[in-house]
């Protein structure tokens, strides 16, 4: 957790342990940097002309001096070029961020100051500098380090941090400090319940902390249990859950505006807390990573909690079916049918095609009991699509074109990023059973897996305008990025929170 202050002294008048500047890839020697050599690095001129620092993308520097019998760091670190889009500049600004607390840790310093950057570089407010400089930073410190007993190999996760900035845009900056330390937690709290054992995260725990989280933030909710979901029809959700001594669950929650007339979204998540295959189980290597099967969900519940705090005026509907998809006696069984919640019938084929049955209920139970604008999922669905994207961008599934755009701008926006794949119906074929309506698992003349399974869900939504966001690829072990360790990302809390809150701005746009 950071603890934020904002001053309007300049960098080179703080007392801290550590000075943090951040410069584009025009970087020269400017005045705080005269500043700071004069008072403790004699020789920093020399030294950056040595180590040829350019302010590049990615390029970092740290320097010791001494105040006194103290050490006191300068650590500097490059953004690369300005004329990138400025949602690339967005994605350096953090990358950037990332870098810091990195190099902080490995300094051992628990206090830094931090020149704000100029918000013009981004093309965007200074609310938005401070609000994405505060989040990274905060999801920067994440360390699940809960079973680790050993102090020694536990990274530090508090740092009180002070922000360098002109009075005049104090103002704006608290506000983003604030949000961001609301986005930086929410992520977080999403990739520990992600981290978290399956036999410490089951069904019946993550509906427990959803239902904290309405009590708390005083959100309607509504918890179904395992023989509720049964007498409602839910075959889906029940049939995936039914191989499991952990019962299955089905968590809605509602945060409502003042507003009037404001939209009602639905965000729908994939909460599978471990899964096996079932019967169609899985090879060995990796199934530990399994546990992470419920990231979508995650996502989800989160960022109902963020919203609690960000009030947008916009009606949002948060459902979370959650299963542990096991093999045994009760299990289901390649070759079952089952029925869902809006009627339809499935052929199951494969039993590790589980993640599409439980969303089909809850996009089901969505449709029917709410007047919805529109409906996002997002879930861990397909190794089809991380192999197709790899870890950096999800896949994003529409045939409702305003709303996909909607979506693509906040991926770009927040850092969950997206990109579209085909939405075609030449596809929806592959998932046509010949003894049920539709079969879980796409027929293989039409390869595309991660398409197919879009196309199952498809079945679910009615007329709303719908995006499907497959984010197999980026929930989990994402390399390269200085602001993640290995572990869970928490992907899909910062997409759905800037969609939610820019909703109004955008349609007015």
């Amino acid at each position: 957790m950071l603890n934020v202050q904002v001053s309007e002294k300049q960098l080179f008048d703080q007392q801290t342990q550590a000075y943090v500047v951040m410069t584009d890839d025009t970087f020269e020697f400017n005045e705080t940097l005269r500043s700071l050599a004069s008072q403790f690095y004699p020789a920093l001129e020399a030294l950056l002309e040595q180590r040829k620092f350019k302010g590049n993308a990615g390029e970092k520097l740290v320097v010791v001096g001494a105040r006194g019998n103290e050490p006191v760091y300068l650590i500097l670190v490059g953004l690369g070029s300005m004329q990138q889009p400025h949602y690339d500049r967005l994605e350096q600004l953090r990358r950037a961020a990332g870098h810091v607390i990195r190099a902080a840790e490995a300094a051992k310093v628990e206090h830094f100051a931090l020149a704000v950057p100029d918000e013009r570089w981004f093309a965007v407010d200074i609310y938005t500098v401070a609000k994405e400089l505060v989040a990274t930073m905060d999801m920067a410190t994440y360390h699940f380090d809960q079973y680790i007993t050993d102090e020694s190999r536990k990274h530090r996760t508090d740092y009180t941090v002070t922000l360098c900035a002109p009075a005049i845009t104090h103002d704006q900056i608290k506000v983003g400090v604030e949000h961001g330390l609301h986005v930086g937690y929410a992520v977080n709290q999403a990739r520990h319940w992600c981290d978290l054992p399956a036999s410490v995260l089951t069904p019946t725990h993550m509906a427990e902390h959803a239902e904290r989280i309405a009590t708390t933030h005083d959100l309607k909710y509504k918890i179904f249990t395992k023989d509720q979901i049964y007498e409602m029809g839910m075959g889906g959700l029940y049939a995936v859950g039914k191989g499991s001594a952990e019962p299955c669950r089905l968590v809605v929650l509602e945060y409502h505006t003042q507003a009037p007339d404001a939209p009602t979204i639905a965000l729908v998540g994939k909460g599978v807390t471990f899964d096996s295959g079932g019967l169609s189980i899985k090879p060995a290597a990796r199934m530990d990573e399994m546990k992470d099967d419920m990231a979508g969900a995650a996502a989800v519940i989160s960022t109902m909690e963020l919203l609690a705090h960000l009030k947008p005026r916009v009606n949002v509907i948060g459902l979370a079916p959650l299963a542990e998809n096991m093999p045994s006696g009760t299990a289901t069984r390649p070759g079952d049918i089952v029925q869902f919640y809006n009627g339809l019938t499935a052929e199951i084929k494969n039993t590790d095609a589980e993640g599409r049955l439980i969303l089909a209920d809850a996009l089901s139970y969505a449709v029917k009991h709410y007047k919805l604008d529109a409906m996002i999922n997002a879930a861990t669905l397909t190794g089809s699509c991380a192999y197709a994207l790899g870890p950096f961008f999800c896949g994003l599934m529409s045939q409702h074109e305003e709303l996909s755009q909607r979506v693509m701008n906040a991926s770009r926006r927040s850092g969950d990023r997206a990109w579209p794949l085909p939405f075609h119906n030449d596809y929806k074929v592959a998932v046509r059973s010949t003894v049920a309506d539709i079969c879980n698992e796409g027929n293989s003349t039409y390869r595309a897996g991660a398409i197919t399974a879009g196309f199952f869900l498809k079945n679910f939504v009615g007329d709303v305008p719908w995006v499907h966001l497959d984010i197999a690829g980026t929930s989990f072990n994402v390399p390269d990025m200085s602001y993640y360790r290995p572990g869970a990302t928490g992907f899909g809390v910062r997409l759905f929170a800037d969609l939610i809150m820019n909703w109004n701005i955008q349609a007015s746009a």
